[in-house]
């Protein structure tokens, strides 16, 4: 999963001018790079890495199957958050209101067409050299097409509302939140036509066929009852209700996280054969990026670009900290506060209010542990490879996180598919030595991917490469 860059550079300020759209030729305020958004966004990455290409060894760092929430499930949070943050400082920095526009505009178009061209089903098995979309089955959503939309609305109002702030003031740690009044209320109603719908919405009986002509089941129709509102269960939630009405069932994700659930596989948490007795809805496809979870998870941008105001506005490591830190714990605090007491759970794929606020309150405690080691103590040099990944998230993302540079590796065989220089590292210097192949997996996702693109990463930034949207 990738950031992708939201700044049209690669220097974060620290500390930022507020520039006037009145008077374009007012200088700007040199600023020192903010190294640790750099960095947090190459750990975001790297966890990206790790839960896609381990989470099969290791279910516990997964996906969860439907309510809780495990490692992996912190990623596109994680991004989001990122995003928002970017938004914030890139945008001040971009005196022309028309200009800002066209490159937002330009960004996401580009997030859409990665998007599509990565996941939209044509490089589907690059492990299994297999390419190729049937167009009529084309998944148009996914984790950079989330990205867009986040995105796309934030940085408009950003845009949009910069006239609205009161650019003299200096605003303490309270009064920054009326200062942005307006992103908590385009917040405030995202959340309520988030909530409206899933709760809301009528979900009827639905039926699907299988048209994997690879599973025993090709052709077989499923019929799925329902016929109530307010359910956040697999079968009958709005999200997938309102996915499958405007996308169309062909078009989402085959293979969801919810069939490694108990009701799905006897092999519950790994991935395994369903059982003969599962109910209906195992079969069915599911999208976790799909229309209404999208739409709820512009929240987690609008908390980052808060963050990123913080930065701007509060001068003081203390203060920002103190800013960070109280709200991340608070964020924190609701969304366990409404899991635990079954109000609302949570739950990455329907992308829920409670999961918004646990996932976005850790992006913020882990965001301010970074600042107060790398850019207060300036411990850089520990997280230098993960910082050379979050100046080069695209290029990681691509190559590693979506396979494509493995892919590749791995269409080079002798003899046999599996003759690979890939299949031989992982099984000679890394399974076989440790005679586990979970333990061997593990390590030669950090070592041989992580590690390895960190080191690649640091070799294009010190030629000044950079993959940028």
């Amino acid at each position: 999963m990738a950031e992708i860059k939201a700044e049209p550079s690669h220097h974060h300020p620290l500390i930022i001018s507020q520039p006037d759209i009145s008077d374009p030729q007012k200088p700007h305020i040199k600023t020192k790079r903010l190294a640790s958004l750099d960095i947090f966004r190459g750990l975001t990455v790297a966890l990206m890495i790790l839960v896609d290409d381990a989470g099969g060894e290791w279910p516990m760092i997964g996906h969860a199957p439907w309510n809780g929430c495990n490692l992996a499930d912190f990623v596109m949070p994680f991004f989001l958050f990122i995003v928002g943050v970017a938004i914030a400082l890139a945008l001040k920095r971009i005196p022309s209101r028309l200009e800002a526009v066209k490159k937002v505009i330009l960004r996401t178009l580009k997030l859409l067409f990665w998007g599509i061209l990565l996941q939209g089903g044509f490089s589907h098995a690059p492990d299994k050299l297999t390419y190729g979309v049937d167009v009529k089955m084309i998944r148009w959503c996914g984790i950079l097409q989330r990205i867009a939309l986040a995105y796309l609305i934030v940085a408009m109002v950003e845009i949009f509302t910069k006239d609205a702030q009161d650019k003299n003031q200096s605003p303490g740690c309270f009064s920054i939140f009326r200062l942005y009044c307006w992103h908590w209320l385009v917040g405030a109603c995202v959340l309520i036509i988030y909530l409206a719908i899933i709760y809301g919405t009528y979900v009827p009986d639905w039926q699907f066929t299988i048209h994997d002509k690879d599973s025993a089941d090709f052709g077989k129709v499923f019929n799925v009852s329902c016929g109530v509102s307010g359910k956040l269960d697999p079968p009958c939630n709005a999200v997938g209700y309102v996915d499958r009405k405007v996308l169309g069932i062909n078009r989402m994700y085959h293979h969801p996280a919810w069939r490694r659930s108990k009701a799905c596989t006897q092999d519950s948490p790994y991935e395994g054969p369903l059982r003969s007795n599962a109910p209906s809805w195992c079969h069915a496809p599911f999208e976790p990026e799909g229309i209404l979870s999208s739409i709820s998870a512009i929240l987690s941008t609008i908390i980052g670009v808060h963050f990123g105001h913080v930065l701007i506005h509060l001068k003081g490591h203390l203060a920002r900290l103190k800013h960070w830190v109280l709200m991340g714990l608070s964020l924190l605090i609701l969304g366990l506060t409404l899991h635990f007491t079954h109000a609302i759970p949570l739950n990455k794929q329907l992308y829920t209010f409670s999961y918004v606020c646990v996932t976005s309150g850790a992006a913020a405690l882990v965001f301010s542990a970074i600042y107060a080691l790398v850019d207060i103590w300036e411990l850089t040099f520990i997280f230098l490879p993960l910082e050379w990944i979050g100046m080069n998230a695209m290029l990681v993302y691509v190559m590693a996180a979506e396979g494509i540079f493995a892919g590749f590796i791995n269409g080079w065989y002798y003899d046999d598919p599996h003759n690979t220089l890939v299949y031989w590292i992982q099984k000679h210097v890394f399974i076989g030595v440790w005679h586990s192949r979970r333990v061997g997996m593990l390590l030669y996702v950090i070592f041989a991917e992580i590690l390895f693109w960190g080191l690649v990463a640091g070799i294009f930034h010190r030629f000044g490469i950079y993959w940028k949207l």
